[in-house]
């Protein structure tokens, strides 16, 4: 290869590193509270795109926290146990013995799977649950349909989070990679919380930069199914009024971001975890991808269209 033909090649990657620069600036040391969950947890090439941009994020200075569920595989490990998976109000019904096969999954395979990936670039994650150092509390959740209170069994609404131990870990360099299980406030018992909830709450309470959620869409849909526009961007009152129009499973996702960036998160964001390294396509480009949640503007000062 000639010298022409080799800077010829070279320059784009420098401009592509370029680009990155002020993201680079305006991230380091902010924590960023990932939720993997969806397709990115199943396809092998995507889950290892999703430990390389985690990593890449770490290495770049940014405090990454990761938080997943595990929906598929539960389902799996469920049906070899031959337990039903039944879903009211959008939640799984977990009696005491499916609960005992959600934090086995969870624990024991999701999570060690995923600090086995992001491992393999050195000695980073560490895996926790939320019963882990008390850093999630909940009470049992009893969802009103049609307005009569119904029992789904361990499934937890978070009453507290104790950051220690998360923070520990980061100061110390590492990666928190944590399980969407709480410890009970007041029975002894163990929750299955929903990871986007779990997620948001964990953001709130890290003060974190940022919460990303991965998905198996591209964004919240402007006028979904008659088009598939995204909406790039809009405030916590803009996605508080499309709440109730949401399809079931875009609900959590999108309370949780609402949450997050009514409580100190800056922003918000909505990713499609099956396009490669959307990750790092969302934090260090100018276009970004999917749709971001800010705070309302006081003022003028959040409406500046800030990634």
């Amino acid at each position: 290869m000639s010298n022409t033909a080799r800077k010829h090649t070279a320059l784009p990657k420098a401009q592509t590193l370029i680009e990155a620069l002020p993201w680079l600036t305006r991230h380091h040391g902010k924590t960023v509270v990932v939720k993997f969950g969806g397709n990115a947890m199943i396809d092998e090439d995507l889950k290892a795109a999703f430990a390389q941009d985690i990593v890449f994020l770490h290495h770049a200075g940014l405090k990454p926290v990761v938080v997943h569920g595990g929906g598929p595989q539960i389902n799996a490990a469920l049906d070899q146990a031959g337990l039903v998976s039944e879903f009211k109000a959008g939640l799984r019904v977990t009696t005491p013995e499916a609960m005992d096969v959600v934090r086995m999954v969870l624990a024991g395979q999701v999570q060690r799977e995923l600090v086995g990936l992001l491992n393999q670039h050195g000695p980073l994650a560490v895996g926790l649950t939320g019963e882990d150092a008390h850093t999630m509390t909940a009470t049992k959740h009893q969802p009103v349909i049609n307005g009569e209170t119904i029992d789904i069994g361990r499934v937890g609404e978070i009453t507290a989070i104790d950051t220690g131990a998360i923070k520990a870990l980061l100061e110390d360099g590492r990666i928190p990679v944590i399980s969407s299980i709480a410890r009970s406030q007041d029975d002894g018992h163990v929750y299955n919380v929903n990871a986007d909830t779990a997620a948001a709450a964990l953001a709130a309470a890290l003060g974190a930069e940022t919460l990303m959620v991965l998905t198996d869409v591209e964004g919240l849909y402007e006028d979904w199914p008659n088009s598939d526009e995204v909406i790039s961007r809009l405030t916590a009152s803009q996605l508080e009024k499309l709440l109730p129009e949401l399809s079931s499973g875009m609900v959590p996702k999108m309370e949780g971001c609402l949450h997050a960036v009514r409580n100190g998160v800056t922003t918000a964001r909505v990713i499609d975890g099956r396009v490669q390294h959307s990750i790092l396509l969302e934090i260090f480009t100018d276009e970004g991808i999917g749709t971001m949640v800010v705070p309302d503007a006081r003022g003028a000062q959040n409406d500046q269209g800030e990634k």
